[in-house]
């Protein structure tokens, strides 16, 4: 499996519009070559380094076929074009629903293995200018996900993303969202999810946590 990367992002941190409170989600195209490096592409900063960037959301796609999807539900909502959302990469051909925690893609002369999706935040209803932006991206599962990088290198626009490794027992985003969003998934179909390949490793604990959450609070049987 592979794609093209259609344009290369990267943006500064600065106040955002009619807000006291400062990010980067507003980010521009890079022309040419840009060194992706364990931490990131640089040039691309980040307001809050404890939930986003770092070594496990180093680059983010997001795929560009969601914006016309979020553009019908929200007919009034700004910035939905590629890169509008916050995104490092963006291509077309590649969703949720077959991509897997784990997945190894050559990208220019790097390497880099899918971590985590990303979790939608306030700033998306902020940059659309719409309230609820946010959670219906969280809800669909339409979020986009983010890569660490195994080798560093550098990558462009007009890049193939190519597959090169799928983990046994690989689990789909699609899947991981499905399962997250259920109000009471069972703790042995969360155990898939935690034992999934190349999750981040806050995300396993967390969901370590629901799992033995939900085996020491079991519903009550119904009465017969």
């Amino acid at each position: 499996m592979s794609t093209l990367i259609d344009a290369v992002f990267v943006g500064a941190i600065a106040r955002l519009a009619n807000d006291s409170r400062s990010s980067a989600i507003v980010k521009s195209p890079v022309t040419g070559l840009c060194h992706l490096g364990i931490k990131g592409l640089s040039g691309d900063a980040h307001a809050d380094p404890d939930v986003h960037g770092g070594a496990e959301k180093a680059l983010h796609l997001y795929p560009a076929e969601h914006y016309a999807r979020l553009a019908a539900a929200f007919p009034d909502a700004q910035n939905l074009f590629p890169g509008g959302l916050g995104e490092n990469i963006s291509t077309r051909g590649m969703v949720e629903d077959a991509v897997c925690l784990g997945d190894r893609y050559a990208i220019g002369n790097a390497l880099v293995e899918v971590s985590q999706p990303r979790a939608p935040c306030w700033k998306i209803d902020h940059r659309t200018g719409v309230d609820g932006v946010a959670s219906y991206v969280a809800l669909h599962g339409l979020t986009g996900w983010y890569f660490r990088v195994i080798t560093p290198g550098d990558i462009a626009a007009g890049d193939a993303l190519r597959l090169v490794h799928r983990p046994e027992g690989a689990v789909t985003l699609a899947d991981y969202w499905s399962l997250k969003n259920e109000a009471r998934p069972s703790p042995e179909r969360l155990a898939r999810i935690i034992a999934a390949p190349g999750l981040a490793p806050d995300k396993r604990r967390k969901l370590e946590e629901r799992a033995d959450w939900l085996r020491r609070n079991p519903l009550s049987n119904p009465p017969s």
